[in-house]
């Protein structure tokens, strides 16, 4: 009787021991599939370093206040043999929570008192397509409007450089720009006291491939 318990938890161990190593074998398999789907092209902006700036400006005397968004996906192209076909007709959008000017206080009152007060602007989305040698347009949506954007570049050896701006009252943003304005009150007076919001934000795009 003993002999028959012993063999059978021999047999109970050997089944577990296999079982493991066949789930292991499946995960390796998984792995191989999701290695597979990484991209083979020459220039991809996925692998790319994406660096999206702004400029906005505040104070009758329009002084400059920089900012960038940390974070851009890719949602189609963005691939090819050359940087131009990498950058035309790619899709994309920006978790408008990424935005960072290096003033955390400035942060939360952009999320809050800007983005926050339009309608379902948790992303900015858009798409960039190459007119030429030198320009190029990005249809932006924002606030649920959809605008375009006229932008020039440049393409110098693996770097791709956009520069354009963008007039926010295009895209109904009137109330989202005051609601700030009201936000930083104090903080957007000039030395004739009076607080401004300039409705224009200047756009810089690197993409180091």
């Amino acid at each position: 009787m003993k002999k028959v318990v012993i063999l059978s938890l021999i047999m109970i161990a050997a089944f577990n021991f296999s079982s493991c190593k066949s789930e292991k074998k499946s995960d390796n398999k998984t792995e191989e599939k999701i290695e597979a789907k990484k991209s083979t092209a020459a220039f991809s902006l996925e692998n790319a370093q994406n660096e999206i700036n702004f400029v906005a400006y505040k104070t009758t005397d329009k002084v400059p206040v920089g900012g960038q968004f940390k974070k851009v996906d890719i949602i189609s192209g963005g691939e090819g043999n050359s940087i131009k076909e990498a950058i035309n007709n790619t899709a994309f959008s920006i978790p408008v929570s990424s935005v960072f000017t290096k003033d955390t206080s400035r942060d939360f009152k952009v999320k809050k008192f800007f983005f926050g007060i339009m309608e379902n602007t948790k992303l900015l989305s858009g798409k960039l397509l190459l007119t030429d040698d030198t320009n190029g347009v990005a249809e932006i949506k924002m606030n649920g409007v959809t605008e375009k954007v006229a932008f020039t570049y440049t393409i110098v050896e693996n770097v791709f450089n956009m520069t354009g701006t963008m007039d926010i009252t295009k895209w109904n943003a009137g109330a989202a720009l005051a609601s700030l304005n009201t936000a930083c009150n104090d903080l957007h007076k000039g030395a004739d006291g009076v607080s401004k919001t300039w409705s224009d934000v200047a756009l810089n795009i690197t993409s180091t491939f």
